[in-house]
């Protein structure tokens, strides 16, 4: 597909995932086990997917997705580093959301899904203008 993406929509779409992504961590308690252990992880990477594609609107969605799949595998790989400055940023609300504390293999397979989902949305046209 080669289309340019639609900013306002991503921006609402952007917007909407990172609302639902926070509210799984907040209310997490209130939502089932395996929601609530997996969702966070999972629409973080698709908030990944979702700004890729915001910043760079002209590339394909396979770059797209390649590109935030490297960007949250490396974030995943970079937990297995525990340096003291790291983990004082990791301690705080922000690097806490973006960095993680501890590596889990069950994490990459939620990047997985959270940006297939985001690839296959964009793959049925829905978010992108037609060249």
């Amino acid at each position: 597909m080669k289309a340019a993406r639609r900013w306002p929509i991503y921006l609402l779409i952007l917007f909407f995932t990172l609302v639902l992504g926070l509210s799984s961590r907040v209310f997490s308690s209130s939502l089932p086990t395996w929601i609530a252990a997996y969702a966070g992880d999972t629409l973080w990477a698709l908030l990944v997917f979702w700004l890729v594609g915001l910043l760079r609107p002209n590339w394909p969605s396979e770059r797209v997705a390649a590109i935030a799949l490297g960007f949250a595998f490396g974030i995943e790989i970079s937990q297995l580093y525990q340096a003291p400055w790291l983990n004082a940023v990791r301690a705080t609300t922000l690097g806490s959301l973006v960095l993680g504390h501890s590596f889990l293999w069950s994490d990459l397979v939620c990047y997985s899904v959270g940006i297939l989902v985001g690839y296959l949305l964009e793959r049925r046209e829905l978010l992108s203008a037609k060249s």
